[in-house]
């Protein structure tokens, strides 16, 4: 069964989604599709209300910045990398693997 549409996914538009009570944050970049933990490490904020741009999502309370492909920090005030899932892209259908 799929978590999302691809097409329902604008790009640049992060989706938050609840899967097996983990809160994830969805973003498309072209093509590709990306999920990371919600919640940035640096503070208790929603990723998903933030903004992406290329392969970086930054989060909108203290404008930490995350590399989608690996979750890695890439900017202060954020040291700790977030948990990236594998995406599973069939047609229109997008699932999250847990």
């Amino acid at each position: 069964m799929a978590d999302l549409s691809f097409a329902s996914l604008a790009e640049g538009k992060p989706v938050k989604l609840e899967k097996n009570g983990k809160t994830i944050c969805v973003a498309r970049v072209g093509d590709e599709v990306f999920a990371v933990d919600d919640t940035c490490s640096h503070s208790d904020a929603s990723l998903s209300e933030g903004d992406v741009s290329n392969f970086k999502i930054e989060c909108w309370l203290h404008g930490a910045e995350f590399d989608l492909r690996t979750g890695e920090a890439l900017t202060p005030p954020a040291v700790a990398p977030i948990k990236t899932y594998e995406i599973h892209v069939d047609g229109d259908s997008v699932t999250v693997e847990i």
